[in-house]
């Protein structure tokens, strides 16, 4: 029964779902040809995590905030002697930085938490292997995925300057220059106050 309460003609829906099918039979299918044939992603799709290694500063965010544990992380600290300094430093070197990528979802986040800029997605995602083990990526197979990473995408010119182009610029006027804090003028109110009644 349809909604008004009147009985349609028996069959009639088998014959619109039967029509639909027809129309569709006689239409090209559109099937991209994968393999041999290059599907056309968007830009800065997600695919795999590719490491900058002389960014990673071994602070272990992204391997403390991944929620799979399929970042592993090792490292030893070497001592730097800086002259005139009291003492030497001391700096993280990374030793192991490996992706399992049979445990990792691609939830982004270590990209995310990541201060200094050593993790990158890259559209590559022809990286199946055979063996589940070999899903294991090292940081030198890490690293090899930074040549697919795209540049980040321009600056919007109507936006809000970066820190570091508002930074260049105030040392590039010099001291005393005038900067949106010390241009910016309080709020004057226009409208006088309402006269309290007697």
């Amino acid at each position: 029964m349809s909604d008004d309460g009147e009985r349609g003609a028996p069959g009639k829906g088998l014959v619109q779902g039967l029509a639909v099918t027809l129309k569709t039979m006689t239409k090209r299918s559109i099937t991209q040809q994968y393999p041999d044939v290059e599907p056309d992603l968007p830009p800065r799709s997600r695919g795999v995590i590719a490491l900058l290694e002389e960014n990673c500063t071994v602070c272990m965010l992204c391997a403390r905030e991944c929620p799979d544990w399929c970042i592993y992380i090792d490292s030893h600290k070497e001592e730097v002697v800086v002259p005139g300094a009291a003492r030497a430093r001391q700096r993280n070197v990374l030793d192991r930085f490996d992706i399992d990528f049979s445990l990792c979802m691609y939830c982004g986040i270590c990209i995310e938490v990541c201060p200094f800029d050593a993790l990158h997605w890259s559209p590559e995602f022809e990286y199946s292997e055979t063996d589940i083990l070999s899903l294991l990526h090292d940081k030198s197979r890490l690293g090899d995925w930074m040549r697919t990473v795209p540049p980040p995408p321009a600056h919007d010119v109507l936006g809000e300057p970066s820190k570091e182009e508002a930074t260049a610029a105030r040392k590039a006027a010099g001291p005393g220059a005038a900067t949106a804090a010390k241009t910016a003028r309080p709020a004057v109110r226009r409208n006088p106050p309402p006269e309290q009644e007697r």
